[in-house]
C-alpha cells in the first residue's frame, strides 16, 4: 500500500499547535567570556513564516523559485517556511559561494526574490539587472539602509496564506557541486524531505526535552533535513553555531543532548578526550580497566550530564574514532546519504559493535548491490520516498543515475551483510584496480593513515610504478606538531611520517600498502575542499 506523507508546512505545523511556546531555534553569540542568544518559539516562528507568506503570495506564482545565500539565521529559518507556506520552491545556495556561481544559479533557477545576509547585500544587489528573473534582493537582517525580510511582512495578519501543495511537488532546488565544481540542481518534493525526516524519527528517538546542537549548514540537504525540519518536526530545540573553537563550551551551556556534526568535529572531540586520558598514570590505568566508568566522568566533565548521543555525517567516518567514543559509553550514530536522497539512507546504532558499518536503511529505503565483486563489494543502488525526481533541465543526467524502476545509482561502493547493515569502501570512480585485479580502495588507506598523531589531511591516489598501478599517498602534516618534535626539514618530515605509515600500514592487507617513501609525498597548504569539505581529488591527480 502506497504510503502517505505530509508535506514539510503540515508536518512543523503539528509541533507548533502542541509546543507554541517552547524555544525552536537558538543561536548564540560571544562577545569576550559571555555568551548571549538569539531565540524565537515555535509560535512566534510560525506567525512570522505566515507573515512572509503572505508577501511572496502576492509576489509569485506557486513552484516558483525563492533564495536563500546565508548562514543560518532566524531569518534563514523564517524565510524557508514562509517558502513553504506560500507553495514557492526553496533554494538554498552556500552562503560560500562567489557571486559569479550565484548569479549562474539564479539564472537557470529563474529565481524572482533573493533573501541573504546583511553583509553581501550591497554586493548581491546589483544581481537584479542581470538576472532577468529576479525581482528583489533582500536582507535576512534589518539595517539602516539596508531593505530586508523584516520590512516586507505586513503588520497585522488576520489569515496567512496556507498553500497545500501535493506531496509530489517540488519544495526545494538544491545545487551541490561535490568535488569536480560540477554544479548540478537535484530537485526534492515535499515526499521525498517529509518521509526522510519520518524515517529518521522512527530510527532515532527525537522529542521536546532534547537539545540539538549542530554545526551542519541549513544550505547543505544534510544540516536542512537533519538539523533543522527533523528537530522541528520533533519538538525539539536546535542551536547552531559555526564556532568550532567554543563548539563545545556553547553546547554545554544549554546541557546539550545530542550533537550533530561531521567526521572532523568528532577527531577533534575523540583527541581531546584522548589526552584527557593519557594524562596522568591513573587515568590511563582506569581507561583500560574499567573504560565506561572514566566515560562518565569525562561526558560530565567536558560534555553534558544529558549527554545522549552524537551523530556523524557528511563523509566517512575513522572507525578508529567511533571505536574509542563507544568504549567510553558515548554513543555515535553514523549516516551514509546523499543530496539526491534528501540525504539519509541508513542511520546505525549508537553503540553498533561492527566496525565500518553505517547502519541499516531507514523505513522505506531499500538498498541492493549492483555486481558485487570477489569481495562482495559492489555499486550501492538505493530505492524509496526519498530518493529525488531528478535533475533540474538535466533529464539526460537524470537517466544515467535514475533507473526506470526507480533505483538511484550512488557512484559509492559496498557491501551488505545478513543482517542488511551497509559497509561503504568509497567512491567507485576512485577506487585503485591493480595489475592482479585486485581493488584497493583509497578511503579504507586513507582511514589507516589518518591514525597518526601528525597527520593532518591525507588522499591516496593511483601512481604509475614501474608501467604499472599502485598505491600512492598526498599527507599535509599537522607541521606545529612536528616543530614540537624538533621537525623542521621537509625530508626530515617525511622520514618522520613514513616511519609511521609503515607501522600503521601493518592492518592492511600487503597489496593496499604503499610500498615505498618515494610513494610518500608532504604538501605545505591544507587540500582545497568543497563546501562539504571534501578533498577537490581532481585537483591533485589526473586519471
Amino acid at each position: 500500500m502506497e504510503m502517505f506523507y505530509p508535506t514539510i508546512q503540515e508536518l512543523v505545523a503539528k509541533t507548533v499547535r502542541k509546543y507554541p511556546n517552547r524555544v525552536a531555534i537558538r543561536l548564540p553569540k560571544i562577545r569576550g567570556h559571555k555568551i548571549s542568544y538569539q531565540e524565537i518559539t515555535y509560535g512566534r516562528l510560525w506567525e512570522e513564516a505566515g507573515r512572509l507568506a503572505l508577501w511572496l503570495s502576492g509576489q509569485l506564482d506557486r513552484g516558483e523559485r525563492v533564495a536563500i545565500v546565508s548562514k543560518p539565521s532566524i531569518g534563514w529559518a523564517v524565510a524557508f517556511l514562509g517558502i513553504q507556506r506560500a507553495g514557492a520552491v526553496a533554494l538554498p545556495l552556500d552562503a560560500e559561494l562567489q557571486t559569479v556561481e550565484i548569479r549562474r544559479i539564479l539564472k537557470e533557477a529563474e529565481a524572482r526574490v533573493l533573501f541573504c545576509a546583511p553583509q553581501r547585500w550591497e554586493e548581491l544587489r546589483g544581481l537584479v539587472d542581470d538576472v532577468p528573473s529576479l525581482q528583489g534582493v533582500y536582507a535576512l537582517e534589518g539595517g539602516d539602509e539596508i531593505p530586508s525580510l523584516w520590512d516586507l511582512l505586513p503588520d497585522e495578519v488576520i489569515q496567512a496564506p496556507e498553500a497545500k501543495p501535493d506531496p509530489e511537488e517540488l519544495a526545494v532546488l538544491m545545487y551541490t557541486s561535490g568535488t569536480t565544481g560540477d554544479a548540478k540542481g537535484v530537485m526534492l518534493s515535499h515526499r521525498n524531505i517529509t518521509s526522510n525526516v519520518l524515517g529518521i524519527l522512527e530510527t532515532i528517538e527525537l522529542g521536546p526535552e532534547d537539545r540539538m546542537v549542530t554545526i551542519v549548514p541549513w544550505y547543505h540537504i544534510y544540516g536542512l533535513t537533519v538539523t533543522l525540519i527533523t528537530p522541528l518536526a520533533a519538538g525539539a530545540m536546535v542551536l547552531y553555531t559555526d564556532d568550532y573553537r567554543n563548539l563545545i563550551e556553547i553546547a554545554r551551556r544549554v546541557n546539550f543532548t545530542v550533537l550533530v556534526g561531521v567526521p572532523k568535529l568528532f577527531h577533534a572531540i575523540w583527541r581531546r578526550l584522548e589526552e584527557n586520558i593519557k594524562a596522568t598514570p591513573s587515568r590511563r590505568l582506569l581507561y583500560r580497566l574499567a573504560p565506561k566508568l572514566i566515560g562518565k566522568a569525562l561526558k560530565r566533565k567536558l560534555l553534558s550530564p544529558d549527554f545522549r548521543f552524537f551523530v556523524s555525517g557528511g563523509a566517512p567516518l575513522n572507525p578508529r574514532v567511533a571505536r574509542g567514543l563507544r568504549r567510553l559509553g558515548l554513543g555515535i550514530i553514523q549516516g551514509y546519504g546523499l543530496t539526491e536522497t534528501a540525504p539519509v539512507l541508513t542511520f546505525s546504532t549508537p553503540f553498533a559493535r561492527q566496525p565500518g558499518t553505517v547502519g541499516r536503511p531507514l523505513p522505506g529505503v531499500e538498498l541492493r548491490i549492483a555486481e558485487p565483486g570477489p569481495d562482495g563489494y559492489g555499486e550501492v543502488l538505493a530505492r524509496g520516498p526519498n530518493v529525488m525526481m531528478g535533475y533540474y533541465r538535466n533529464p539526460e543526467r537524470t537517466r544515467e543515475v535514475l533507473t526506470r524502476d526507480g533505483w538511484f545509482r550512488t557512484g559509492d561502493l559496498g557491501k551488505l551483510d545478513w543482517r542488511g547493515r551497509l559497509y561503504l569502501a568509497g567512491r567507485k570512480k576512485n577506487v585503485i584496480v591493480l595489475e592482479s585485479g585486485k581493488n584497493v580502495y583509497p578511503e579504507e588507506v586513507e582511514w589507516e593513515l589518518s591514525r597518526i598523531p601528525e597527520v593532518e589531511e591525507v588522499m591516496v591516489y593511483e601512481i604509475e610504478k614501474g608501467g604499472k598501478p599502485g598505491v600512492g599517498a598526498l599527507v599535509y602534516p599537522n607541521w606545529e606538531l612536528l616543530r614540537q618534535r624538533g621537525i623542521t626539514d621537509d625530508d626530515e618530515a617525511r622520514d618522520y611520517i613514513w616511519e609511521r605509515v609503515k607501522e600503521v600500514q601493518k592492518n592492511l592487507a600487503v597489496f593496499k600498502r604503499i610500498k615505498s617513501k618515494e610513494d610518500l609525498k608532504l604538501v605545505r597548504e591544507p587540500f582545497a575542499k568543497s563546501t562539504k569539505q571534501e578533498i577537490k581529488r581532481h585537483l591533485y591527480v589526473k586519471r
